[in-house]
């Protein structure tokens, strides 16, 4: 009785209960409309409408575009709306979505923060947020998910450490966050996730030590933890616990110590990826185990011994990277053997020793061959044409000898050959280099070095023979004799030729008309006569043009005006000995003109101010008369001004306190008369005055950048006077000649001047040391966000090898790029501006502005910086897989379709964070594929901002007057200089299609009315297939048509993007849009087939 009575409560209970419930609203598939409704309405921009069109309340939910629903219950399972360039935010009524297994929103535009109620779809399986823009920390309610197989987030934004929740999840499979912006240490609960199979945390911020657990992920396939600042040793027992593990990728971070010999315990590994970390010690010989390795990257460490000649037994290796280090001793006749090898680079070691005898003879697939910078010796042997894929071989800055065997023409896929810096030399001083006759073979050599070897020689007529390809002729300081041959005209596509410091006589030959493509000749420092022919003022893209050093003589060309994209025009240190033709005045982009140590005459005429973009003007040492033109105050990028030695006369012009940027001014040794203008004390960059042996007078200012020079810039004047430094009179004001109440009235007049002197002196030391201030707050903040640590000048010297030519990049108007190796291993470029040069220190301020505040995944990142009194530099991330131009037109790299998508989607989205998503938008304004880096992953990063602008608030469109690259210009900024974002677009357009034709817009068959713009659209609605590059496709593959199509659609956004009216171009915004709709379509395509 009493056990029964107890149960009238309970039944009660459970009475009540079933009353309540049967009240509330039970989620039915009502509650997942209203849900996805609420999405709908937080799309802000949505291309197609598809979701407007399609998702409306009169449909069925389970029929909408996206949606999946259960069978059983009628519920949304599966939400994938991917690819559709949607832009947003996500509702807190996604929440709702009980039901929900699959959420996939990747490859979008949503932002914003993730809603709190993502942690009630306690079924999920998958999350793919991955390609967009969401940001904010890591959230930690991830956890609350019980069932999640898949959490992809990489490249969004999301910042902050890693939850440790995260290893609550203990079904987890595939955790990917590369490229975002985490910090703080990888938690060592990750080691509690004993199914996951891919780990992917690359290109983050992450710090610390790797956890010891994530070796013990024993289902492991992947793991990639690249891009990081990671630190710490691996450990010995590091392959004890990952007998599945095929990839692992730890390059880009600070780990040290030395590789641990228990590596090839990882039986299964195909790509093992090391590279620029700080490694020491030797490679260990059971790396040679690995006989499953495609790809050992271990390149830019510092390890140190000799390569272990187990390397050899690495059969299937590829790929084999191990430059950048401090290797020795001779490299493995064994290496020499592996057939399956395409590129082996060890370039910038201490290697020693020759090549093998049989050298290319087991390489029968070696495409890339980089051994440049180390210390090789001997031969280069004959067998070397059995490699007979070579595409690029660079055997630079060696110490090889003897001849170049002829037998490298047999290479007929060669693109690019650099021997320079070696000890060639040819087999007779005076007869012809028959080497060149032998690669005129190699119909696809686009580039050909052979600077600073002693071959001596002539160049042979033969050399007219080489193909269109070629672009870059490099061969200064080789002893070269006898006279330019007028062959050398054929070489149409050739865009730079160097043949300075040589010993050629005779006159330039006429058939330079023919280079029409060349951009760059310098033919400095040899012994060249005659006139400059009239020829080649026909050199239409001409923008670099050195004579200097020479015995040329008589007028220059009065065409001179016509060669509108010179930049560069060096002159000096020849016999010309006339007036310079009034055509000289229109080149109106000019940048730098020095004409010094000739015999010109003439009065220097008012059309001198037309020079309004130069910074470097250099007429000194000749015979110039008259006064200075006022105009030149109208110069007002000039920095350097040299007039002396000449016979001008007249007073220094007032109006040169205009020229703001002027950092070097010297009009010494003339006849100059008058004082000095006071005004010039307003130019507060002036670092270099000189002003002596004229007839000047008058008092010397003493204020702006006065204060730092001395007596040596005033010496041998008439009557100059000022303070005690100068070692001149002390000026006097008083006269004693003057009646007795006008020496009152100066008293009282000097008391008064003298009264607001002091007052003005104080004001303006205010305003000096508040100005002071803010330039160095500002240059600290420059400083600050560009830099991790500032680096010391001693460290950039010792970096790169005291700035050493063979560590040289590139080099540029105001710069020159080195790589460098800083203390701690790191691999760096380093940019040294050169101060020498007029507007280097308002270049540096200005790439600092650029670089300080941007910050994208897709752009070069700047490391740190240097400055002192007379040096600046930026340290630079280097990029080991060079730029898209390389593997491009390099036989021994190879881009598919795939991995050229990816790339041109990366330069898009970086020009798109450009011109969109900072506070004002910056333009490029000389994008082109060798300006597109890439690294160890092929992902794109755009680079160099030299002469980028940024636009100010409120404009879209500045003016520029600064050189960029022929063919890829927009053609409102080629003709009148106009830039905008729309710029960009027309020069991304050009990329695209180059991309996928490897046709350049420079190329040859380019040369009349037909343009690469032309020619793709021309084949637009014909057959696509005749311009895209044949290495893409064949018909007999299996993806033969989705290729095509894909191709298309591709050829059909290049074309919009390079619409000839600015306005009617697509913006990039838009362009990535359609490149990831595109990528996803080409992918599903695929998938199905």
């Amino acid at each position: 009785m009493e056990k029964k009575s107890m149960l009238y409560p309970v039944a009660a209970i459970l009475f009540f209960h079933a009353i309540i419930t049967s009240c509330m609203p039970t989620p039915n598939i009502k509650t997942d409309q209203t849900a996805l409704l609420a999405l709908k309405s937080s799309i802000s921009h949505n291309p197609k409408n598809i979701i407007s069109r399609n998702w409306l309340s009169s449909n069925p939910v389970c029929t909408w575009i996206g949606i999946s629903c259960s069978s059983r219950h009628q519920r949304v399972t599966s939400l994938n709306i991917s690819y559709m360039n949607l832009e947003g935010k996500i509702p807190s009524e996604l929440g709702n979505l009980s039901f929900l297994l699959s959420l996939d929103l990747s490859n979008n535009n949503f932002d914003g923060t993730l809603p709190q109620e993502l942690p009630n779809l306690r079924r999920l399986r998958l999350i793919d947020l991955s390609d967009n823009n969401f940001c904010g920390p890591l959230p930690s309610f991830f956890s609350s998910l019980p069932n999640l197989r898949v959490l992809n987030l990489s490249h969004n934004s999301f910042s902050g450490p890693i939850p440790t929740s995260i290893g609550n999840l203990s079904k987890l499979e595939r955790l990917s966050l590369n490229w975002n912006f985490l910090e703080g240490e990888i938690p060592k609960e990750i080691g509690n996730l004993c199914y996951l199979t891919f780990l992917e945390l690359g290109s983050n911020g992450l710090t610390g030590l790797i956890p010891l657990p994530i070796f013990n992920l024993s289902a492991s396939i992947k793991i990639n933890l690249s891009g990081n600042n990671l630190t710490g040793k691996l450990p010995a027992s590091i392959c004890d616990n990952l007998p599945a593990l095929q990839w692992l990728n730890l390059v880009k971070n600070q780990l040290d110590g030395t590789i641990p010999s228990s590596l090839h315990k990882c039986d299964q590994l195909q790509w093992l990826r090391l590279s620029n970390n700080k490694f020491i010690g030797s490679i260990p010989r059971e790396i040679g185990n690995l006989t499953g390795l495609t790809k050992l990257h271990l390149d830019y460490n510092n390890l140190e011994g000799e390569i272990p000649k187990e390397t050899g037994n690495l059969q299937k290796l590829e790929t084999l990277l191990l430059g950048g280090n401090d290797l020795s001793g001779s490299i493995p006749a064994s290496i020499f053997n592996i057939s399956q090898l395409r590129s082996f680079t060890s370039e910038d070691n201490n290697l020693s020793g020759n090549l093998p005898h049989s050298f290319g003879q087991g390489m029968p697939n070696l495409q890339y061959l980089y051994l440049d910078m180390n210390n090789l010796s001997g031969f280069i042997p004959d067998s070397i044409s059995n490699a007979s894929k070579l595409i690029e071989l660079d055997l630079s800055t060696n110490g090889f000898t003897g001849f170049i065997p002829e037998s490298l023409g047999n290479l007929e896929f060669l693109e690019s050959l650099s021997l320079g810096r070696n000890n060639f030399i040819s087999p007779s001083s005076t007869s012809e280099l028959n080497l060149l006759t032998s690669l005129t073979n190699c119909r696809n050599l686009r580039k050909l070095e052979i600077y600073e070897n002693p071959l001596g020689g002539r160049l042979p007529t033969s050399i007219g023979n080489f193909s269109r390809s070629l672009q870059r002729f490099i061969a200064f300081f080789c002893k070269i004799q006898g006279r330019i041959p007028e062959e050398i005209g054929n070489l149409s596509s050739l865009a730079r030729l160097s043949l300075s410091n040589n010993e050629f006589t005779g006159y330039i030959p006429k058939t330079v008309i023919g280079l029409r493509k060349l951009q760059q000749l310098y033919l400095w420092n040899n012994k060249i006569t005659g006139f400059i022919p009239d020829e080649i003022c026909r050199l239409k893209n001409l923008g670099a043009l050195d004579l200097s050093q020479n015995e040329i003589f008589g007028a220059l060309p009065s065409c001179l005006g016509s060669m509108t994209s010179l930049r560069y025009l060096y002159l000096a240190f020849n016999r010309f000995n006339s007036s310079l033709p009034t055509g000289v005045w229109s080149l109106n982009y000019i940048l730098e003109f020095n004409a010094s140590s000739n015999m010109f005459n003439g009065p220097l005429p008012a059309e001198l101010g037309n020079l309004k973009v130069a910074t470097l003007i250099d007429l000194s040492m000749n015979n110039f008369s008259g006064e200075i033109p006022a105009t030149i105050g109208g110069l007002q990028s000039l920095t350097n001004l040299t007039l002396a030695y000449n016979r001008l006369e007249g007073p220094i012009p007032d109006s040169l306190s205009r020229v703001l940027s002027l950092e070097n001014l010297d009009l010494s040794h003339n006849h100059l008369i008058g004082e000095i203008p006071m005004s010039l004390e307003a130019l507060s960059y002036l670092s270099y005055l000189n002003v002596s042996f004229n007839e000047l007078s008058g008092e010397i200012p003493n204020g702006g950048p006065f204060i730092n020079f001395n007596y040596l810039s005033f010496v041998s004047n008439k009557a100059l006077c000022g303070a005690s430094r100068f070692q001149v009179p002390t000026c006097s004001f008083n006269s004693p000649t003057k009646p007795k109440k006008n020496k009152v009235l100066h008293i009282a007049l000097y008391s008064i001047l003298g009264f607001a002197s002091i007052t003005i002196a104080l004001i303006g030391l205010v305003l000096l040391r508040y100005k002071t201030k803010k330039q160095e707050a500002h240059q600290t903040n420059v400083l600050h966000a560009v830099s991790h640590e500032r680096i010391s000048y001693y460290e950039l010297q010792k970096a790169t090898d005291g700035f050493s030519e063979s560590n040289i990049l590139g080099q540029g108007g105001f710069s020159s790029v080195y790589k460098g190796t800083l203390r701690d291993g790191t691999l760096v470029a380093v940019k040294v501006f050169n101060m020498q040069l007029e507007g280097a220190f308002r270049i540096f301020d200005r790439e600092c502005e650029v670089l300080r505040s941007l910050r994208h995944r897709n752009l070069n990142k700047v490391i740190s910086s240097c400055t002192n009194s007379y040096f600046r530099a930026l340290v630079l991330e280097y990029m080991p897989n060079g730029s898209l131009e390389k593997w491009l037109y390099s036989h021994n790299y190879f881009l598919d379709i795939l991995q050229r998508l990816n790339i041109v989607i990366d330069v898009a989205c970086a020009l798109d964070y450009l011109h969109n998503c900072y506070p004002v938008p910056v333009v490029h304004c000389d994008l082109k594929p060798s300006n597109v880096l890439l690294d160890e992953e092929l992902v794109g990063y755009v680079s160099d901002f030299g002469i980028s602008k940024i636009l100010d608030s409120g404009d879209s469109i500045a003016q520029t007057k600064t050189l960029a690259t022929i063919g890829y210009i927009a053609p409102e900024y080629g003709l009148e200089g106009l830039v905008s974002t729309r710029s960009d677009t027309y020069s991304y357009g050009i990329l695209l299609m180059e991309t996928f034709t490897r046709m350049k817009p420079s190329d040859d068959m380019f040369a009349g009315e037909l343009s690469l713009k032309g020619w793709v659209n021309d084949s637009l609605h014909s057959d696509i297939t005749r311009v895209i590059d044949p290495n893409l496709l064949t018909h007999e593959e299996e993806n033969f048509d989705i290729k095509v199509q894909c191709l298309l659609l591709i050829m059909e956004l290049a074309l919009k993007c390079t619409e000839e009216l600015p306005d009617l171009r697509i913006s990039m915004k838009d362009a990535v849009t359609m490149l990831k709709k595109i990528k996803h379509q080409f992918l599903t395509s695929r998938g199905r087939s």
